[in-house]
């Protein structure tokens, strides 16, 4: 008996060894390799198969051409959009270009088929499925449920513009603060400043004066926390654009635990807020005679509250779910405008002396805010047609993505291009070559060249002329030059029914922190040569490291 339970105890001991035994560094790796290589295959089986028609960049078409478009994408998406413009959309083709390891790749129109696209209605192709899965939203904006509601842009698309000359003086109060705090009171010495933390110090603090209203908007705890998730948000995309979809639902919830995290420490202060608002417009609309004289402030808070209760949507007065509903609007707010602002503040710098850029925006800015009384308004604002011009050319010159306007079928029977004759199946991708199209040079004369008057010189023309000799179309067509007016060759704003509604606020902010800067401060010359941005995948890595030497103006200085 005792031999055979020796035996036994022998043989688990062996059986564990054998077990144990094979898992090494080695084989470990080996493994994840073929789950990795498996997974890729089962996801290439289920993506759309496109027409051999449509000609397409990069390594060719089939399984093993697609592992080499998977390390291509990372480094050479840029060079494969570059060439396929030069090949296919000049000659009115569209391309196919091979697209993240997640996804789909992407069927690149030429301009003349943009308006086919945009006319599709959503139930033939989705502009808000393009952007939840190009964004990995189930995951990245804490839940399917939040990710896929559409609040957010209805109330921004009901309210924004109409409010927008309301709020402007509290804009203004934002930007001077901001502005102030990130670039110094000296005036004697130049103090040397990291651009892209000055413009973080700033965007934030401005948009959530429209989201939150002051003061949360100048709570450091808050916007860190706001810039933090969009951070996340960002290396999320990164992460599973490289990991094979079929493994999302695993890999999600784990990558994405930190935006979580960073939502938690936000609502700590956002939700106490909602919740005292609508207490607040609870008694103003009972006829509490303490609320007599009080108005709501104008912010998205109060639009989501107010929306909510005419359309009696009760979920929408859920103080979490309004919390929640800032999330995207943060994303596509923060960064966006920061590397805007900061691609200018560079392509000023380094352009041309001999044009006198600045010199021109400073005085454009001081003669229309003394027209003004020395304080912005949405009038005045949209008479800053250099500085409308200046941002518009950065947008063109320094693009932060390679295509845009994305759209994914969603018809059962997937579409028909009739302008080529091909047909392509549910789950396609379908966009536009902004990286191509804003450097064309049968488009724009010397479309490498950083020109901060491009689009306001006509119209400072124009605007010149009496009243009696203005023709009314030219008026028209002039005006469409402006950053805000999409059309099929500004696409930095998207372009359709579903460009970004917050771009008229965007504009705003943007003229109005560079006009304060260029007006108050001295900026040195750029030393050395500028730093170029790196480019991953379809996006920008903007050079963050970059300083620039500030020193605020003699008589500038507010007095206390």
């Amino acid at each position: 008996m005792a031999d055979n339970a020796t035996l036994v105890a022998d043989h688990h001991t062996s059986l564990r060894a054998q077990l144990l035994e094979p898992i090494t560094v080695g084989r470990l790796i080996a493994t994840l390799f073929v789950l990795f290589v498996g997974s890729l295959i089962v996801d290439y089986t289920w993506k759309p198969t496109y027409p051999t028609s449509i000609p397409m960049v990069g390594h060719g078409r089939g399984f093993v051409p697609g592992f080499k478009n998977f390390f291509g994408y990372v480094f050479h998406y840029r060079d494969w959009i570059i060439e396929g413009y030069e090949k296919h959309t000049k000659n009115d083709r569209a391309f196919i270009v091979p697209a993240a390891v997640s996804r789909a790749y992407d069927i690149i129109l030429p301009r003349s088929q943009t308006a086919w696209l945009l006319e599709r209605p959503d139930n033939v192709v989705s502009a808000h499925n393009a952007h939840n899965d190009v964004l990995y939203s189930d995951y990245n904006f804490l839940g399917k449920e939040h990710a896929r509601t559409k609040w957010y842009n209805h109330v921004i698309h009901r309210s924004l513009a109409r409010h927008l000359p309301v709020i402007v003086s509290g804009i203004e109060e934002e930007v001077v603060h901001s502005t102030d705090a990130a670039f110094g009171l000296d005036t004697e010495e130049f103090k040397t400043i990291n651009l892209w933390e000055a413009w973080l110090g700033i965007v934030p603090q401005v948009t959530n004066r429209m989201l939150v209203g002051n003061p949360l908007c100048r709570n450091e705890d808050f916007n860190k926390s706001m810039v933090a998730f969009v951070d996340a948000v960002i290396l999320n995309c990164f992460l599973l654009n490289m990991i094979p979809k079929i493994l999302h639902p695993l890999f999600g919830p784990l990558v994405t635990l930190p935006n979580r995290r960073h939502w938690k420490k936000a609502s700590k202060h956002s939700i106490p807020l909602i919740e005292q608002r609508l207490r607040d417009m609870a008694r103003k609309e009972a006829g509490d005679p303490e609320f007599e004289n009080w108005s709501p402030p104008e912010d998205f808070i109060t639009w989501s509250i107010r929306l909510a209760r005419a359309e009696g949507n009760v979920g929408e007065l859920n103080p979490v779910n309004t919390s929640l509903r800032l999330l995207p609007i943060q994303f596509a707010a923060i960064h966006t405008t920061v590397l805007t602002g900061h691609s200018m503040i560079l392509d000023l710098l380094t352009s041309n002396p001999v044009a006198d850029f600045i010199e021109g925006l400073r005085e454009e800015a001081a003669r229309v805010l003394a027209e003004e009384g020395g304080h912005w308004t949405k009038s005045a604002l949209s008479r800053l047609y250099r500085l409308d011009s200046a941002i518009r050319e950065s947008q063109r010159l320094s693009n932060f993505s390679a295509t845009l306007v994305e759209r994914v079928v969603v018809a059962k029977e997937g579409i028909t291009n009739e302008a080529e004759g091909w047909h392509v199946p549910q789950g396609s991708y379908i966009s536009f070559n902004l990286q191509g199209l804003h450097h064309d040079g049968d488009m724009y004369e010397k479309p490498d060249e950083y020109d901060a008057f491009r689009f306001s010189r006509q119209r400072e023309v124009y605007e010149a002329l009496p009243a009696a000799e203005k023709d009314p179309d030219e008026g028209l067509r002039l005006k469409k030059l402006g950053m805000v007016t999409t059309s099929d060759h500004h696409l930095a704003f998207g372009h359709g029914r579903h460009a970004c509604p917050g771009r008229f606020f965007v504009a705003h902010e943007l003229k109005m922190v560079l006009a304060h800067l260029l007006l108050n401060y001295d900026i040195a010359p750029f030393e050395g040569e500028r730093p170029k941005p790196k480019w991953v995948g379809a996006t920008i890595i903007p050079p963050v490291e970059v300083t620039i030497k500030v020193k605020r103006r003699k008589g500038t200085v507010p007095q206390a």
